[in-house]
């Protein structure tokens, strides 16, 4: 497979996940203005246990079903699939309940270690967190049970139904989420907690129309795949037993990548407002925590999307290689994996850690503007490191070096437990951010180590194509505060969430057009992106 292909991948596997990532970060606007800082750190609080719950009762099932389906319809034996399908749903139905026992039963437990002082009477109280961490559990009873739908359709190399049910999911949920919230707020007088509640009960309404999307295609397809179970001429018969045991072969390392960033987010969660607390400083405590994991989060996730969409492109390419003892192109395939996460993402993050002022003001307010976009400038830069993990993690599995992924994360989690509540009470609210960025470093360090000694991958070219991006990215930075400062003439971020928003644009679209100017006349993009593309040769018309 021609490392170009890999790109291709790439581009069909991200488009959905980034229009739902971006129609994420849009809604947060409209909601920001709805129940602020504090309802955001209110609804992180709800979704971060969620979200872990969820990967833990799916345990990376949907795409370890994909992989299966597609192994055993290869093979001509569509019937294993289908028994793999059925059984898989059973199996994800009682996880999922099981998740929503778990977490809604918890919820007072949760709420009581995320308060700071139990009678507190600023900020969100117990009461408030048990309630919307309990409206939120009910989609765990459906969810894991609609991801093998998902995968099952995956399996036969059918994006549409994920693509299609994904959107439909996000849009449904920020409709309901967004008109629940303004009728609880602005018509019937009622108060933040309940306007959270009920937009994080949204989660289980986006679900159910997920469901029904994937119903449509599967009674449309159901004929055809029925006619392939009809025509297939042997099955290998595989014991129930032994169709879960390699099906859990498959699972078990896609869990850990999904589940990374929202553990280090939940020992935000439990140790943030204590910490806060312990300085002084618990009356900003929970406004800061929802401004650094809730808006600014939504920000800094939309380049990770690019590393995710990628790592999901590059597995099936690396493992065949890998498995065909082809050296030579899997070298080219782990530097093009490395290569095009330092292109996109570095000079997106650095960017964005530069137009912080303008990024939050524009999207979320300029409301104490001092302390959210200090955060947002630190955090931005810990994206990278997110989206370095998710594509070392998929390197190992592709290398079968995919059981060091959980020494790797364990390591970085450990360093977080530690390293927390000290660099908190030290350096304040950005102390969080500095343990997450300490820890997620480390575990990028030892993946790219495994990675470095178990296939004698060779770190040279990755280094000389990540100077030259880190010297095109500082120019492109100086441009971006050239930029600022020549519009500070005329206009600054305080003088209203307009202006921060023109300078934000106008920054983006100069500095991103130098950016791309010296990666292209440089031939930096081709040499990565595997071939010319052609649309730079019209613009910069290059010789």
């Amino acid at each position: 497979m021609a490392t170009s292909n890999i790109l291709r991948g790439t581009l069909l596997l991200t488009a959905a996940t980034f229009l739902s990532k971006l129609l994420g970060m849009i809604y947060v606007i409209p909601f920001n203005e709805l129940v602020g800082e504090t309802g955001g750190a209110l609804f992180y609080y709800a979704y971060n246990p969620y979200n872990i719950l969820l990967s833990i009762s799916t345990v990376g099932v949907p795409l370890a079903v994909s992989k299966f389906v597609s192994k055993y319809n290869a093979l001509g034996d569509y019937q294993t699939g289908r028994r793999m399908f059925k059984s898989g749903l059973i199996v994800m139905a009682a996880t999922g309940f099981i998740a929503f026992l778990v977490l809604y039963l918890s919820a007072e437990l949760l709420a009581l270690r995320i308060i700071a002082k139990e009678d507190s009477t600023s900020g969100n109280s117990v009461e408030d967190i048990t309630m919307v961490i309990r409206m939120v559990s009910f989609a765990l009873i459906i969810v894991p049970a609609m991801s093998i739908v998902r995968g099952f359709f995956q399996g036969y190399e059918s994006m549409g139904p994920t693509a299609i049910s994904q959107v439909v999911e996000q849009i449904v949920r920020i409709v309901f989420l967004l008109v629940a919230a303004f009728l609880v707020v602005n018509v019937f007088q009622g108060t933040i907690a309940t306007a959270v509640g009920w937009a994080t009960f949204a989660a289980f309404i986006g679900a159910i129309a997920s469901c029904i999307v994937l119903f449509i295609f599967w009674k449309k397809r159901k004929s055809y795949l029925d006619i392939q179970l009809q025509q297939q001429a042997t099955t290998y018969d595989i014991p129930t037993k032994d169709l879960f045991k390699e099906l859990f072969q498959y699972a078990g390392p896609f869990v850990l990548v999904g589940i990374a960033t929202p553990l280090y987010q939940q020992i935000d969660t439990l140790t943030f407002n204590r910490a806060m607390d312990d300085i002084g400083q618990g009356g900003i405590s929970e406004f800061a925590l929802g401004s650094m994991n809730f808006y600014s989060h939504k920000l800094v996730i939309i380049p990770v999307t690019l590393a995710i969409g990628l790592s999901l492109a590059t597995l099936p390419a690396l493992t065949r290689s890998f498995a065909e003892k082809k050296r030579t192109l899997m070298y080219q395939q782990i530097n093009q994996s490395f290569q095009i996460v330092m292109l996109f993402v570095l000079p997106a993050v650095i960017g964005l850690s530069l137009l912080s002022n303008e990024a939050y003001g524009s999207l979320f307010g300029l409301k104490n503007i001092d302390i959210t976009s200090s955060l947002l400038a630190w955090y931005a830069p810990v994206a990278l490191f997110f989206a370095l993990f998710t594509v070392s993690s998929s390197v190992l599995q592709g290398i079968e070096q995919q059981r060091f992924a959980v020494v790797s994360l364990t390591a970085g989690i450990l360093l977080k437990i530690l390293l927390n509540v000290p660099l908190i009470h030290t350096f304040g609210a950005k102390g969080a951010i500095f343990g997450t960025f300490i820890a997620v470093s480390t575990a990028v360090a030892l993946n790219i180590w495994r990675i470095k000694n178990a296939v004698n991958y060779r770190l040279r070219e990755l280094t000389k194509r990540t100077m030259l991006i880190v010297i095109f990215t500082t120019i492109m930075g100086i441009t971006v505060w050239l930029t600022k400062w020549l519009l500070s003439f005329y206009i600054t971020y305080l003088d209203g969430r307009m202006e921060a928003f023109i300078i934000l644009v106008v920054s983006v679209f100069i500095g991103t057009a130098v950016y791309l100017w010296l990666s292209y006349v440089s031939t930096l993009l081709e040499r990565i992106l595997g071939d010319r593309v052609r649309i730079f040769d019209k613009v910069f018309k290059r010789n």
